[in-house]
């Protein structure tokens, strides 16, 4: 049996679930209408597929579906698009996606909308830069929240989601954590969607002051956006500059880890602005429909790309952190030995202390790490294991061999100096715990 997704994209793992395959698209830089389907996964066959923004029956979402505990209402998407934008409007779902057998609920985020250029889409663009809660069997969705309405800076929101039981305020919860490209890290009750934590994790995102948390004002949830930064303010052909975090957001597709023991979250970082100059541009199917030039660069005043923090979740602090000459491109792994492992651009292995972030040890691979830290047992002895090579937006200019600053979506110029610490090259590297 073979499941094919016909001339798009789809650069995420699937998720099986029960009797079903679920899986998202890319394609939001072409003025793609982006969704998730499930598949039946013996046969193949389209159980539902559930886009990202639409009319309801497209959206699947019914009288019950809610945002911050209130029903979002009939056409709660195509309201918030000019026209039939919608139709060419992005919010992909390249990323990850979790679930719950509890409460039967699949979790996932949407990505940016289409254009790069707010001007040409009025309005708040629902739901692209959304996280969605969607009833596994039928796709209906059970609650919504939209991190970044009409985003401005592509700020994709399709990092992973992860699922903790912790105990706030002397209530056990069933918690949602999501460290999202705009640089605030959210915390949600699952089961409700209710919105407990919404803080920066990099001091240094300047694009908002903030989410407004009080429940009793009309623009709850929102965050404050500082004119200052705006894309849409500035306008089409106008270099807005010095905004943090730069597209690649403070974290991108390396996925943070969670410790039960420590009840911190340690998360790889992107400690990057930029220059975001919006421009006119058409739609014609097949062809890129990005419009905008960019550049990256670190926050003004300093030198380091990357942090590697430990994150409360139920507080919004960082309770550590550890600087890099580079963004922290790879996963992070949490171990029950209290060490925590993560690996840099120019190559680096780490192994630090998950209470304190304490360097206990360091090991240069042959090539930058972009890839997930692994561990396993065999015949008695654990190993750790790591994939090296640079790549990924943040190496592309290495991995593509581009030299324009403004190739790679900027990303090229901001990291040409990666080019003096690691070459391209693939290798497995395996460690031997000792016995």
């Amino acid at each position: 049996m073979e499941i094919r997704v016909k001339a798009l994209p789809v650069p995420s793992s699937p998720l099986v679930v029960k009797d079903k395959v679920l899986i998202g698209i890319s394609g939001g830089e072409f003025g793609v209408q982006c969704h998730v389907t499930a598949y039946d996964l013996k046969s193949g066959k389209q159980v539902w597929r559930a886009f990202s923004e639409g009319p309801d029956d497209q959206i699947m979402f019914d009288e019950k579906t809610t945002e911050h505990g209130k029903p979002v209402g009939k056409d709660s998407s195509i309201k918030t698009w000019q026209g039939d934008q919608w139709k060419i409007g992005g919010g992909c779902t390249w990323g990850w996606m979790s679930y719950d057998p509890s409460l039967n609920l699949v979790y996932y985020g949407s990505g940016n909308p289409s254009t790069w250029n707010p001007k040409q889409r009025p309005g708040d663009n629902k739901w692209s830069m959304t996280v969605f809660a969607r009833n596994a069997d039928t796709g209906v969705a059970r609650w919504v929240y939209q991190m970044t309405p009409h985003d401005e800076w592509d700020y994709d929101g399709v990092n992973e989601m992860i699922l903790s039981d912790q105990n706030v305020n002397g209530q056990e919860r069933k918690l949602l954590t999501h460290f999202d490209r705009n640089g605030l890290a959210y915390t949600m009750d699952r089961a409700t969607g209710e919105l407990l934590v919404a803080e920066k994790y990099d001091p240094k995102v300047n694009w908002t002051t903030g989410v407004d948390m009080n429940k009793s004002s009309p623009t709850y949830g929102r965050p404050k956006v500082v004119d200052q930064y705006s894309t849409e303010k500035g306008g089409e052909d106008k270099n807005t500059k010095g905004i943090c975090p730069a597209a690649l957001g403070t974290k991108d597709q390396q996925p943070a880890a969670y410790s039960p023991d420590t009840q911190l979250f340690y998360v790889p970082t992107n400690h990057v602005c930029m220059d975001y100059e919006p421009f006119k541009v058409s739609y014609t199917a097949g062809q890129p429909y990005v419009g905008a030039t960019l550049s990256m660069y670190p926050p003004q005043g300093e030198s380091h790309m990357g942090n590697f923090i430990a994150w409360d979740n139920k507080t919004g602090k960082i309770v550590w952190s550890n600087k890099e000459p580079f963004s922290v491109w790879s996963g992070a792994l949490a171990t029950a030995g209290g060490v925590v492992f993560y690996g840099t651009l120019e190559g680096y292995l780490k192994a630090v202390d998950a209470k304190t972030g304490k360097e206990l040890y360091k090991f240069k691979t042959p090539s930058g790490i972009i890839g997930n830290i692994n561990t396993y047992e065999q015949g008695g002895r654990q190993y750790v294991a790591v994939l090296s090579g640079v790549g990924g937006w943040a190496g592309i200019g290495l991995a593509a061999g581009l030299t324009e600053p403004t190739e790679g979506l900027g990303a090229v110029g901001g990291y040409a100096a990666l080019a003096n610490y690691t070459a391209l090259g693939g290798t497995l590297t395996v460690f031997a715990l000792p016995q």
